[in-house]
């Protein structure tokens, strides 16, 4: 059974341009349930991450300050949006679901978060509505816990995953994959494992040709018992941040292609949601439901 990671997020009025991706935390579920992609069964609530997980990636200084609110002016606009202590909390519950869901990936295959992919959080700030690294603190879970030896994380957001590649960039147990916009957010980009940065306008062909040529050569090389998955939906060319050319069917195609390569493997993946900026609401959501419907067809149907 798929299992989702769902946490009711707090929807304060943000900044101007910056409503629709809280929105869609709150409509995706319901649009999951009434296309018949999955039931209540599917879902679970996630508890807060520890403070002690947490600080095995972030460091102590800033999460204490971030705790108390007491984060700079500069720090606070470099993330993007006003500090609230709601927000706090999200980011423990958004790391609980994605270490949960780890361990039902371990057990089935594939698991989701409908958050998470907060891959611009560094180990001693955050960045572009990023507190805290749910995919890193994860990553470093498995890893201590001996529950994987071995961690591949395919970033396939539109921007790179600067917080991630930095934090693990002195891990060889973690390898770090970022394709995304080579013109995109952040402008300064940190050394991922592997980066491959695509030109504006890059359309489906291409940006499928360049994936199916490399995940796997990864698999291979890297030897992964684990896998995270970034499955931002910005690659979209209607995507207002974001300069790549894919369609709706491209996007699936996408995520078709990567659960298909992990379930072949037999690696587990957890997957975290990303970014999603397109301005029609609709579209945002048909691209995330999307990926949780070739999630259900991948790892739960029998024809494949």
């Amino acid at each position: 059974m798929l299992k989702i990671a769902n946490h009711p997020i707090y929807t304060y009025a943000l900044p101007q341009g910056h409503r629709f991706p809280m929105a869609k935390y709150e409509l995706l579920p319901k649009l999951l349930l009434n296309t018949g992609i999955c039931t209540q069964e599917n879902f679970f609530k996630p508890t807060k991450v520890s403070k002690e997980l947490i600080l095995k990636v972030h460091g102590k200084t800033y999460y204490d300050r971030l705790l108390c609110l007491s984060l700079d002016k500069k720090e606070i606009r470099k993330i993007g949006f006003p500090l609230r202590q709601e927000l706090v909390d999200r980011s423990h519950y958004i790391i609980g679901g994605t270490l949960q869901g780890c361990e039902f990936a371990l057990k089935n295959g594939v698991a989701m978060n409908i958050a998470g992919g907060t891959h611009h959080a560094f180990k001693d700030h955050g960045e572009a509505f990023c507190l805290l690294n749910d995919q890193a603190v994860a990553a470093r879970y498995l890893l201590d816990a001996n529950k994987a030896k071995r961690i591949l994380i395919v970033d396939l957001d539109v921007h790179q995953g600067n917080g991630t590649a930095a934090i693990f960039k002195q891990d060889p147990n973690v390898f770090t994959f970022s394709m995304h916009g080579a013109k995109n957010y952040p402008f300064k980009k940190e050394q991922s494992n592997l980066d491959i940065g695509l030109e504006d306008a890059t359309q489906d062909a291409t940006y499928l040709e360049i994936l199916k040529n490399t995940l796997p050569k990864l698999l291979t090389k890297v030897n992964p018992d684990f896998i995270f998955y970034l499955s931002g939906v910005d690659i979209l060319a209607s995507d207002k941040l974001g300069k790549l050319g894919c369609t709706l069917e491209g996007c699936k195609q996408r995520d078709h292609f990567v659960f298909e390569t992990c379930k072949k493997a037999k690696i587990p993946v957890q997957v975290s949601m990303g970014g999603g900026y397109s301005p029609d609401i609709d579209v945002i959501l048909e691209a995330h439901g999307n990926t949780y419907k070739v999630a259900q067809e991948v790892f739960f149907t029998e024809a494949y």
